[in-house]
């Protein structure tokens, strides 16, 4: 790959509801503040995509009531519909395509949508969509699946939550830090069996933006640059019933292209700290198996050796991950600016030591469909 790094970041406080705000005023937070984080003006900045869903704001061509707000007049301005990781994969291709710099932000006010209806609407139209699945039931589809293929406890899943809440407390952003137990987790409301109201993430709303520069721009920028040193996404069947839902297929295979373009043959010795898209507890585990850090069915066993704690060989979500905040479309931009904060050294007391090599994941579709996969570097 050419020489690209992330050389600004910028992300909102997530909460249950911002009411003083519009998705204009967020943008336009982020936009601002990834400018200022950078020592760039709007001049500098020659390409721009949004992130934006058409369900989610209620709007036809969401992105078009936002992109001023992003600095996008008279600019090369396009969008995404999709998790912020997937924009970030289309912003840092304009880069390597000529562009010298792309600014990406995404925005979410799922607060102001019901989520159930939405994400129902993902679905067949014909097959699936009328029996009322949505995320959370197929999720529970996919839990149980998991679960039974490998002989693996609720306790299990239940443990990630624990961990990902209280690191959220080390996270000035997150929307819900909070002090479990186990058993709390077990005690929480069925929502769709096995899944309980604390194995799942909250509804909150926020935005998020960087700004992705070639190297003569990276230099230009008054932050370290975070080098992107490999990328990739795969995405496999659209129906439920044509997947193995306890393995994640598309994962391993875009994780594997991402290591090749980095040279990593080796992640768990190579990668220093992991930020994942866990919007549900299951999801960690499962998710790290597929990013090859472990053999199949031994994720919970990571963290039951103390492995994906703060202090273990492979912190997983310092930030309290996608459990603490889950802004539909910004989540995943969110573990591109944390796994970045932690490269630079500036993650406050989420910080984790002499990291110098981190990953950041997001996901695409139901029961993580589509994956996509970052390697970032402090070396360039």
């Amino acid at each position: 790959m050419d020489h690209i790094a992330i050389v600004g970041v910028a992300q909102t406080g997530y909460e249950a509801k911002i009411r003083n705000k519009t998705n204009y005023d967020l943008v336009y937070e982020v936009t601002k503040g990834v400018l200022d984080d950078a020592g760039l003006s709007l001049a500098d900045i020659d390409n721009i995509v949004t992130v934006s869903n058409d369900f989610m704001d209620g709007r036809t061509i969401s992105s078009m009531a936002v992109g001023e707000a992003a600095g996008g007049h008279d600019k090369n301005i396009s969008t995404v519909e999709g998790d912020g990781t997937f924009g970030a994969f289309y912003g840092a291709m304009r880069v390597l395509g000529g562009f010298n710099t792309t600014l990406v932000v995404a925005h979410s006010k799922g607060s102001e949508g019901s989520l159930k209806h939405i994400t129902n609407a993902m679905f067949d139209p014909v097959y699936h969509r009328l029996i009322g699945i949505e995320a959370i039931s197929a999720s529970a589809i996919q839990a149980n699946s998991y679960m039974d293929r490998f002989g693996l406890s609720e306790e299990s899943f239940a443990m990630v939550s624990v961990k990902n809440h209280q690191n959220g407390f080390n996270n000035p952003y997150a929307h819900m830090p909070l002090n479990l137990t186990v058993e709390d987790v077990m005690k929480s409301a069925r929502i769709a069996d096995p899944l309980k109201l604390l194995d799942c993430s909250p509804v909150s709303d926020g935005a998020a933006a960087i700004i992705i520069a070639n190297e003569e721009y990276s230099r230009r920028a008054k932050t370290r640059p975070v080098w992107i040193k490999g990328i990739a996404h795969c995405v496999e069947e659209y129906f439920l019933g044509d997947r193995d839902l306890a393995v994640a297929k598309s994962l391993r295979q875009a994780s594997r292209k991402a290591y090749e373009m980095a040279g990593i043959s080796r992640p768990v010795d190579s990668i220093d700290v992991v930020e994942l898209y866990d919007a549900f507890s299951y999801m960690e585990p499962l998710w790290l198996e597929g990013l090859g850090f472990c053999e199949e069915g031994r994720g919970p066993g990571m963290l039951k050796d103390g492995i994906t704690l703060m202090s273990g060989k492979l912190p997983v979500n310092p930030s309290g991950g996608v459990l603490s905040s889950h802004a539909l479309l910004v989540a995943g931009l969110a573990r591109i600016i944390e796994a970045t904060l932690q490269l630079r050294g500036e993650a406050g007391s989420r910080q984790i030591p002499e990291a110098k090599t981190a990953l950041a994941h997001g996901i695409n579709g139901p029961c993580g469909q589509s994956h996509c996969v970052w390697v970032l570097s402090s070396e360039q």
